[in-house]
């Protein structure tokens, strides 16, 4: 029976939900995505349609299994057998609390768990509606059973997500910087590794959908799982050395700039290509300089030197009239920094009339969705604050290798980004849509949900996704900024081992029902690729610090306004009761 007198709560479960999937694309997703702009594998518009793809996908077709363990693992619901409406509430509370908390940390630039933040939220409603017995704390069982479920596994994530992942990554990349790009020939020795690489992601893709399943049926054993996994894997490495290794094989190696994306199906019938005409004029080549604008510590050095004698020379002359400011470390120098192509706005100047005009309401839609994409992301993380501390020095610390190599990398890292944003879709939806789709079956079926229908709507699912990609869209950039290149010096070969490191995290966490968040799992890769690229100074341990404090106070701050919200409905006088 539908419960219709709370047709409000059910309302306003609706519109917060939304808006902690919106956090969540804002918040989240980004970290999925920022090391690909950052070592500019990928433009920011690139990567949010990629990011609207891989993310949808993994929300709507695998991310079931994960919201009912967010719904029923935290709290025992049992305890609401008696009165569901007071858990509908609840869901309510944690829901606004998770949403607002992360509208905050989203608006400040503070990349948070937002996994942790409806956990905290969920525990905040639960000590209030039912004490704090009602709340799971330590797992059931004995050994270690009792750190592998509930509360106890969020503390222990905030050391183990990140640790693992930046072993993870720290493994990959010392792989690939002594395997390729510190070898002789090293674009030779990356046309050869990058398709084992491919094989590898491919294979840990087909974990996750072979082990979390979702809106299907696995018909494997145990024994045969195994033998698909290594399968597919090695058929899409074979298909990668057919078909897009001879394509780089021409347009890196022969510097053949006629080749465009579309010649890679012919695969191996590329390489009988005649002679190469030679190149118009203005052709700058197809690799791009991945490390264009960051410095090295010889031209760092060099370039504060002179900022240092044109200061010196201003104070020996005393020329008040002078006007020209001295040219400092931040300032863009065009001996050493590549300036960027000027980009077509993809808002145009905003049109002549009053703003609820056809075409005026038309620019304000575009303003809306655009305005985030046209942010230069890769140049924001170069400004200076007290947090970003001396980017300059913190990159010169860092290593340059062979463009080209680091080329090679780039098309693996948008495949390890797309599985990474897809492995997230299928985790993290769960967040929004979890306690929603409680919210939801308490209010149409007026009782609580019995564990065999349990399973969430597809249309929930599609919600979570449409708001988790609009938040992407509008404000994704706010904290793909501070994940980007303010932690570390990224490039392809770096960015690469950070998102497959994180991946191979959040598969394992998922294999084993653990609610990591992709922000530690990104976070430790960084910081773990970032230490094997350099010394210790190549980590811009001010970032890592305030990240780390957003990961500490998420939980007890998003369990606090849910608490208190819960507590001061459920025991507020109503009206017409006696005193």
């Amino acid at each position: 029976m539908q419960l219709s007198q709370y047709d409000y709560l059910f309302a306003i479960g609706t519109i917060f939900a939304f808006l902690d999937a919106w956090n969540i694309g804002a918040n989240d997703v980004a970290n999925s995505w920022a090391t690909s702009v950052g070592s500019r594998s990928l433009t920011y518009l690139q990567a949010m349609v990629l990011a609207t793809i891989m993310e949808f996908s993994g929300s709507l077709g695998v991310g079931a299994r994960v919201a009912d363990t967010i719904r029923t693992k935290v709290v025992n619901t049992k305890l609401y057998a008696g009165t569901p409406s007071m858990l509908m509430l609840g869901m309510v509370c944690a829901v606004v609390a998770s949403s607002t908390y992360l509208t905050i940390a989203t608006r400040i630039g503070l990349p948070v768990s937002t996994t942790h933040s409806i956990m905290g939220g969920v525990i905040g409603m639960g000590v209030a509606s039912v004490g704090a017995s009602g709340v799971q704390w330590v797992g059931s069982g004995g050994g270690t059973g009792k750190i592998n479920g509930g509360v106890v596994q969020v503390f222990l994530a905030w050391i183990i997500a990140p640790g693992l992942a930046g072993c993870f990554g720290a493994i990959i990349f010392l792989i690939t910087k002594y395997g390729v790009m510190l070898r002789r020939n090293p674009v030779w020795k990356a046309l050869f590794l990058v398709p084992v690489y491919f094989g590898i992601t491919a294979m840990l893709l087909v974990m996750l959908l072979l082990w979390k399943g979702g809106n299907y049926t696995v018909n494997l054993n145990n024994s045969q799982i195994p033998g698909v996994i290594v399968g597919v894997g090695i058929g899409w490495a074979l298909l990668v050395a057919t078909f897009l290794m001879p394509w780089l094989y021409r347009v890196v190696l022969c510097d053949d700039w006629q080749l465009r994306w579309w010649h890679i199906p012919m695969g191996p019938l590329l390489l009988r290509r005649g002679e190469i005409p030679p190149p118009p004029e203005g052709w700058d080549g197809a690799v791009q300089d991945f490390y264009a604008g960051h410095l090295t510590m010889e031209q760092l050095a060099a370039k504060r030197a002179a900022a240092a004698s044109v200061h010196t020379d201003v104070e020996a002359k005393g020329d008040a009239t002078n006007t020209t400011r001295p040219a400092s470390s931040t300032d863009s120098d065009p001996e050493f920094n590549v300036p960027e192509a000027k980009k077509k706005s993809l808002i145009g100047p905003k049109p002549e009339g009053p703003w609820y005009s056809a075409a005026g309401l038309f620019w304000w839609f575009k303003f809306a969705i655009f305005r985030g994409v046209e942010q230069d992301v890769v140049n924001m993380q170069n400004r200076k604050n007290a947090l970003t501390g001396d980017v300059e020095d913190i990159h010169a610390h860092a290593a340059h290798y062979d463009n080209k190599a680091e080329y090679m990398y780039s098309f693996l890292q948008i495949m390890t980004a797309a599985t990474a944003s897809f492995v997230h879709g299928a985790n993290d939806i769960s967040n929004a849509i979890g306690p929603y789709a409680t919210i939801y079956q308490i209010w149409s079926e007026g009782a609580l949900p019995v564990k065999d229908k349990a399973q969430v709507p597809l249309w929930i699912l599609a919600f979570g996704g449409v708001a988790l990609v609009i938040g992407l869209w509008t404000y994704g950039y706010h904290i793909m900024r501070n994940l980007g290149n303010r932690i570390t010096l990224h490039s392809p070969s770096r960015g690469f081992s950070m998102e497959l490191g994180s991946a191979i995290t959040v598969i394992l966490a998922t294999r084993l029902k653990l609610p990591v968040s992709t922000t530690q799992c990104i976070t430790g890769a960084t910081v773990g690729v970032g230490l094997c690229s350099g010394t210790w100074r190549t980590i811009n341990w001010r970032m890592v610090a305030w990240i780390y404090m957003g990961w500490v106070i998420t939980l007890p701050t998003a369990g606090i306004i849910s608490g208190c919200l819960m507590g001061i409905i459920i025991n507020a006088p109503r009206w017409g009761m006696d005193a």
